[in-house]
């Protein structure tokens, strides 16, 4: 089933998989403040689907993931404080929405990954590059102002050093470099980057959602300062887990030494 939120946003549900396209392949994904709530409203859709287990971003077309915001529309959403608010509150949300959801999150990068494209890839839980991938954050090169938001959730996956790295020079990076700073989770060949992807989501999606959930949960209030940590939250999920139907599921196929069949309770 495929529902269109605009025709810049595609979300498409295959089996337990919901999949997100970045449909602005003319300029190589770049999005614009409507494909950012639009974003938002998808992401929504798929919390909502219990039989949606996994959701995969991805850009249209070969040559870009996600290339940032869309230049043409800074004069009109951009230009003045009060336009720079409303924009950057559409593209917080959005990333919002992908960071809180309690599913497993993947970017799936072929081509260009810039900017807002970035931003967007670190909002998910794993990022899976092609071979050619390019990175890069080139406000520097635009006078943009970064949010210490932004900053710190690429300082909390690449580090400090690395983080200035990017901010400072604005190039762009490989693959390659990227999986090295830890960017990337890994780089597959072009060619069998959406198989790989598609194999690996549904690997996840068959396995106990309560328990990956529950672990995207508690990675989450790790990563806090120790201060904003909820710590009852963290107990609860487990407790939620070993009260399941889908744990009386896990320890019997175990014993019988079949696939079990895990319903999320």
């Amino acid at each position: 089933m495929t529902i269109s939120k605009t025709d810049k946003m595609i979300a498409e549900k295959d089996g337990p998989i919901g999949w997100i396209t970045f449909n602005n392949p003319e300029r190589r994904n770049a999005v614009s403040m409507a494909m950012w709530e639009a974003l938002s409203d998808i992401v929504r859709d798929y919390a909502k689907d219990d039989a949606t287990r996994v959701i995969v971003l991805k850009g249209a077309g070969d040559k870009a993931f996600v290339s940032g915001a869309d230049i043409s529309e800074f004069q009109e959403k951009r230009s003045s404080p009060e336009t720079t608010r409303s924009y950057n509150q559409a593209s917080g949300k959005a990333n919002e929405e992908l960071m809180r959801v309690g599913k497993p999150t993947i970017a799936m990068i072929r081509g260009y990954c810039i900017g807002g494209g970035v931003s967007v890839a670190l909002s998910c839980d794993m990022r899976i590059a092609a071979e050619g991938a390019k990175f890069g954050v080139p406000a520097a090169k635009l006078g943009l102002g970064y949010e210490a938001k932004g900053v710190r959730k690429l300082m909390d996956v690449v580090g400090p050093a690395f983080a200035k790295e990017i901010f400072f020079t604005a190039r762009q990076f490989t693959a390659q470099e990227a999986v090295a700073m830890g960017l990337i989770n890994r780089i597959v060949p072009d060619g069998q980057l959406e198989a790989y992807v598609r194999d690996y989501a549904r690997a996840i999606a068959a396995n106990a959602p309560l328990t990956v959930a529950s672990i995207k949960s508690i990675v989450g209030e790790m990563a806090k300062d120790e201060s904003a940590r909820d710590t009852a939250l963290c107990q609860q999920v487990v407790d939620r887990c070993f009260a399941s139907e889908d744990y009386v599921e896990g320890r019997t196929a175990f014993m019988a030494k079949r696939q079990p069949i895990f319903k999320g309770r």
